[in-house]
């Protein structure tokens, strides 16, 4: 079981990696010996986020690299800096991600925008630079991983206003079975996680706003939200040998909240 499920020695990139879910999976990724880096656009917290994980392990394997995804440009000085270390990269984390809010009839142009080229158009390109050192050492035994993180508002509504993050995630849905078909000849599997309720900077408001253990009673069939253990341990099984015959598809991890449609006062969350 150790030797199927080990991320042992590979290297990882990890976007918005330095709180929420990202921070869980590059915990997850460092304390399994995964050299992990972290991106983010707020400097103090990505370097506070790689001392913590590099902290738990060793000093070496949590690298922090400031960067802002939102544009062609940003990723490409991004994937220029990884290549001043890296020759090749055995892990890619699609993870940063953006939300808006707004009533139907006043969603602004800048709200669908700016969630777009984060959640949606950012994966593409960056995949997209970064497939020379993706494919560099893949082959049909060892094939290189892209987990895209989408959300379970991509396959239900959310009955929320954020219409454009909901649009992007099943964006994220679709475009990872695309390019798994494309890209499978080149050894890299790409699959996506659709989390539901994981407590983050997006969801925070709404525990906020009621108790935290009646809220999720209310919402959440397994009655808790997820945890560091949760998308840590799916993200670790579609990077290992356990999943080398998995490509194009989403593990929905969601407590049962889509099994369960209508459940609670809504049928889904931002996650």
């Amino acid at each position: 079981m150790s030797n199927l499920f080990s991320v042992k020695g590979k290297t990882a990139i990890v976007t918005g990696g330095s709180r929420s879910i990202g921070k869980m999976i590059s915990k997850g990724l460092v304390e399994h010996g995964v050299k992990t880096y972290i991106t983010a656009r707020n400097e103090a917290q990505l370097q506070a986020t790689a001392i913590e994980l590099s902290n738990l392990v060793d000093d070496s394997l949590c690298i922090p690299i400031v960067a802002d995804l939102s544009s062609l440009e940003g990723i490409n000085a991004f994937v220029e800096t990884i290549k001043q270390s890296e020759e090749k990269i055995d892990i890619l984390i699609n993870n940063a991600g953006a939300t808006w809010g707004a009533s139907f009839t006043e969603f602004p142009e800048v709200g669908w925008d700016k969630v777009m080229n984060l959640n949606a158009k950012s994966p593409f390109f960056l995949t997209q630079k970064l497939l020379p050192l993706l494919s560099h050492s893949a082959h049909a035994e060892h094939p290189s991983r892209v987990v895209n993180i989408a959300s379970i508002n991509a396959f239900n509504n959310p009955r929320m206003s954020n219409y454009s993050y909901s649009a992007s995630k099943a964006a994220v849905v679709q475009m990872t079975r695309h390019l798994a078909a494309d890209l499978v000849k080149k050894h890299i599997n790409i699959n996506a996680i659709a989390p539901g309720f994981f407590l983050s900077k997006m969801t925070k408001y709404a525990v906020e706003n009621k108790q935290t253990e009646q809220f999720v009673k209310q919402m959440v069939p397994k009655e808790r939200l997820g945890n560091g253990d949760d998308i840590a341990g799916s993200v670790i099984y579609l990077c290992s040998k356990a999943s080398n015959w998995m490509t194009g598809h989403t593990l929905v991890l969601d407590g049962g909240v889509i099994a369960s449609s209508g459940y609670g006062e809504y049928s889904g969350f931002l996650d």
